[in-house]
């Protein structure tokens, strides 16, 4: 099967002509995107003319816009392939491309990674990185990923309408592929690779403040909305616990009150859900109703089986919930539609 490399691009150095030309011998149609590096680095492009196809933004859009570039020229040009996705500045080995091609070849469906192992010759802030985000995907999707920042990634062409719908211009897109590929049913694989960092991984253009936010805003909002209706909920919870003396009921009611509002903020702030407003509103209460019940027996064993002050276990409680409540309204409740060109690719 026909094998494509695609390769974005801002301010590279000669090793992106370096790259270009060994994948070129081994057989990839290379493409490379130069993503805004302004006239500076233009005899580092072209040095990749004869290896491969240069696309061009002429102002820095970012990562993931770069990747959709190309990604929509290889839809439009390669037809039927497999696409493998790798960064610029030295750390992909072309054998790796080649093993992770192999991988996606023999297994269509899938998200393939090629992925470092993260010991102490890795820098300090890419393994802290690597471990945050890892919990944070897992948090997110069930799903454990051992490298979740690599850019080394291999996938079938059909694949591509999804890749090009999913948002997110800049290092963030890379989170959002991950983050949609176990939700729209498509099996995250991975392939071991050497483990490369150049000068402690200096040529990186990666923000640690600003592109981490990018990254983590999704899982930050939900927290964010999760925590509002958490005040409400514990608000409610001891007026009413005081009003009452009774906790359990306190609970129940506490409970109905911060439902509304956290799927009021869901619903419009963080999923930006466009499913219909009764069939999510019954499937979110329906969720709320079954965590009522786990919530308030959690609860009432805390306090009663094991004499836990009612106001700390109501914390333990929650927190207890919080994964459970995010994975159900993310994949079920408020899942963004497919459109029928993503429906008919995902059901080839």
């Amino acid at each position: 099967m026909k094998k494509a490399a695609l390769i974005p691009s801002f301010e590279p150095d000669q090793r992106l002509a370096v790259l270009a030309k060994e994948l070129c011998e081994s057989g990839f149609e290379v493409v490379v995107v130069d993503d805004g590096s302004g006239e500076h680095y233009g005899e580092y492009f072209a040095a990749c003319r004869d290896y491969a196809v240069i696309l061009t933004h002429w102002i820095n859009k970012g990562k993931g816009a770069a990747l959709k570039t190309g990604l929509d020229y290889i839809s439009g040009h390669f037809g039927e392939c497999v696409v493998v996705t790798l960064d610029s500045d030295g750390q992909h080995t072309v054998s790796d491309a080649v093993r992770v091609c192999e991988k996606a070849s023999a297994d269509k469906g899938s998200l393939v990674l090629g992925c470092r192992s993260f010991g102490k010759d890795v820098p300090l802030r890419s393994r802290f990185g690597n471990k945050f985000t890892r919990m944070v995907y897992k948090l997110s999707t069930g799903t454990d990923v051992s490298d979740t920042q690599t850019g080394l990634r291999a996938f079938h062409s059909s694949l591509i309408p999804m890749m090009l719908e999913i948002s997110g211009e800049r290092y963030e897109y890379e989170m959002n592929v991950l983050l949609e590929a176990p939700e729209r049913g498509v099996p995250v694989a991975e392939v071991p690779i050497d483990t490369i960092y150049i000068d402690g991984n200096s040529g990186s253009h990666f923000s640690a403040l600003r592109d981490s936010f990018r990254i983590y805003k999704e899982i930050l909002k939900f927290s964010a909305s999760s925590l509002a209706g958490f005040a409400v909920d514990y608000l409610m919870y001891t007026m009413l616990t005081v009003l009452t003396g009774i906790p359990a009921l306190a609970n129940v009611g506490a409970r109905v009150v911060s439902s509304i509002v956290n799927f009021s903020l869901n619903r419009k702030f963080v999923f930006r859900s466009d499913t219909p407003l009764v069939s999510s509103a019954v499937k979110y209460f329906a969720l709320a109703a079954v965590i009522l019940a786990g919530n308030t027996m959690v609860l009432s064993a805390l306090t009663n089986g094991l004499g836990m002050n009612v106001y700390f276990a109501k914390i333990v409680t929650e927190l207890a919930f919080f994964v459970l409540s995010w994975t159900v309204q993310k994949t079920l409740i408020f899942r963004k539609k497919l459109s029928p060109q993503k429906e008919m690719t995902m059901n080839v």
